[in-house]
């Protein structure tokens, strides 16, 4: 199998969380055979850093042209207290979700037996 995989590293820890899942994908590859093609694009406020954009039409190319889009993490202290920012980095992820019609965010659960009882 070969997949083409987006790179969208974002803020904070976001770029450091994302080499490691890129490690842990090229293990994987090596041991089952699969071939991963990945490409970097810039979003949330390092984008805007960048060119004032959270979300750039390339990035946005980039995640259409690819099977999947490995994101790290969104958002910057310098804009958490600043209500009067026009341009947020959480636009960015925002716009990303609306253009390729996303509605979920996934994330694996471990569920501990004994704790059923009192989980909802």
């Amino acid at each position: 199998m070969h997949l083409k995989i987006a790179l969208l590293g974002g803020d904070g820890i976001g770029p450091e969380v994302l080499e490691q899942a890129v490690k842990s994908l090229r293990s994987v590859g090596e041991t089952y055979g699969h071939t991963f093609t990945f490409t970097k694009a810039s979003v949330g406020a390092d984008a805007m850093k960048a060119d004032g954009n959270p979300l750039p039409e390339k990035t946005l190319k980039i995640c259409r042209d690819s099977d999947a889009i490995l994101f790290g993490a969104i958002g910057a202290l310098e804009y958490d207290n600043d209500p009067n920012a026009r341009v947020r980095p959480e636009q960015g992820l925002l716009k990303l979700r609306k253009e390729l019609g996303l509605f979920a965010n996934i994330r694996p659960v471990k569920v501990f037996h004994h704790f059923i009882p009192g989980s909802p």
